[in-house]
């Protein structure tokens, strides 16, 4: 499989250069990353196989410039950031993955322009808001209490795996520093968490939409897959057992059939 490539696309709203990592073949496929910066893990990978995928980068996060972050002022900047990327990238009605802070964009994406996605995945989503069951305060926390609350089972193997860190403490240094800056970046579009005004855009989505959450979820509870549900004519929910809020790492091996059923992926489909 051939390696990922960075692709930079002049944006004129908000003058962005946007970066976007590119891999695998076939026909196209979007997935926006979660609060904590751009990821190419396994599930990605495994996309890949099906998938030619556009991933693009948050401003601020990632490849982009640390500063593009200042440019972009308003959360409705960032959607037309996102549309005029599927324009510099010729992408017309294709499926969408978006997972956490990913899944917000996603819906914002599927709702300013229902043409332009054909099936909409979304990973634990954040975007709504229920008083009695609210959404933890997760860019406050310090690194190993969001770890704690990201996943179920710390001591799993792919859990492990995922949080694996390099020998060199500088290394370490500039990982941990590239999560705080990121979940500043992206934080600037949903704090205070509680309401951006999805609940009121999200019914103009169009797209079959596949809602799928960790049972466990402890920083936005599995209810909210009814809540998504309710807004979205053309939706179904699956809850996914014993596993947290990141089920394409906690429960890779149960996510990939939901998904592979729900994009029509004959042969993985069928071979599982």
């Amino acid at each position: 499989m051939a390696t990922p490539n960075i692709r930079t696309l002049p944006i004129r709203h908000c003058d962005f250069e946007a970066k976007v990592r590119v891999g695998g073949s076939g026909p196209p496929l979007v997935y926006l990353h979660a609060a904590g910066g751009p990821i190419w893990d396994p599930f990605i990978e495994w996309l890949t196989e099906s998938f030619t995928v556009y991933a693009p980068h948050h401003p601020g996060t990632g490849e982009t410039a640390r500063d593009a972050i200042y440019k972009v002022e308003s959360l409705w900047d960032l959607v037309l950031i996102y549309d005029e990327i599927f324009d510099a990238l010729n992408l017309r009605s294709v499926p969408v993955v978006g997972t956490s802070f990913g899944g917000m964009m996603a819906c914002e994406m599927a709702a300013h322009r229902p043409d332009r996605v054909s099936k909409l995945i979304l990973l634990d989503p954040i975007g709504l808001w229920r008083e009695d069951i609210p959404v933890a305060p997760y860019m406050l926390m310090p690194p190993e209490k969001l770890v704690a609350t990201l996943y179920k089972d710390l001591s799993s193997e792919p859990v492990q795996k995922a949080l694996q860190m390099p020998d060199d403490p500088d290394q370490v240094a500039t990982i941990i520093a590239d999560l705080v800056w990121a979940l500043g970046a992206t934080g600037k579009f949903v704090w205070p968490i509680p309401d951006k005004g999805l609940k009121k855009r999200i019914h103009r989505i169009k797209a079959e939409t596949l809602i799928v959450w960790g049972e466990d979820d402890a920083l936005v509870s599995s209810a909210y897959a009814k809540e998504f549900a309710a807004r979205i004519a053309n939706s179904r929910i699956e809850i996914i057992k014993d596993c947290g809020h990141v089920p394409q790492v906690e429960r890779l091996e149960v996510l990939k059939p939901i998904v592979a059923k729900f994009l029509q992926i004959q042969r993985v489909a069928a071979a599982v």
